[in-house]
């Protein structure tokens, strides 16, 4: 009796500890090491020039792709990261845009605008373009590792009750009518 709960309480201390690793973190081991995590993405957009060089995790939504005969631009609206690394799909919380160069083959119609992104890039400096009629300083980022998240699930929408909600069920007979003139027999 003894033996047979021994093991029964190895195998749930097993089983317990094999869910707490069932969420690898989507950074590769090799560059989470790399990212500074003291730096945010308004300090960049603040002082680029300061932070060249630097390694950050960042998020956001692709709003155009380019290929070029090189590399491949990803204009990105920047959006802050939940803790899986996921970016959230609340547009207002985003600080900016900046420019990605992801210099191995990517085919824009891979990231079509809309896409949600999770990246590790390395700050390479800023640069000036037009946005509508004003310039707008985009830093600019050289990709080390990209994340493409699959299209956001809608959120359900409940409808308000109707006044018909009481009698949806099996008994569809004498107590059919709007809800004030609800009663029992």
């Amino acid at each position: 009796m003894k033996a047979r709960n021994y093991v029964i309480g190895v195998g749930v201390v097993l089983s317990m500890s094999g869910c707490a690793s069932i969420s690898p973190s989507v950074i590769p081991e090799n560059l989470a090491d790399r990212i500074n995590p003291n730096l945010t993405f308004e300090q960049i957009k603040n002082n680029p020039t300061a932070h060249h060089g630097a390694v950050l995790e960042l998020g956001g939504e692709v709003l155009s792709a380019k290929r070029f005969s090189d590399h491949t631009r990803l204009m990105v609206l920047q959006l802050p990261l939940k803790d899986n690394h996921e970016p959230v799909t609340d547009r207002t919380q985003s600080r900016g845009r900046f420019l990605a160069i992801y210099k191995k083959f990517l085919d824009p119609a891979t990231v079509p605008p809309g896409t949600r992104i999770t990246m590790v890039g390395e700050l390479t400096g800023v640069r000036e373009e037009p946005l509508d009629e004003m310039p707008y300083a985009y830093p600019t980022f050289s990709v080390l590792f990209l994340k493409i998240w699959p299209p956001a699930a809608p959120s359900p929408y409940w409808y308000p009750y109707s006044p018909y909600f009481f009698y949806w069920g099996p008994y569809w007979g004498r107590y059919w009518g709007p809800y004030p003139y609800w009663y029992w027999w």
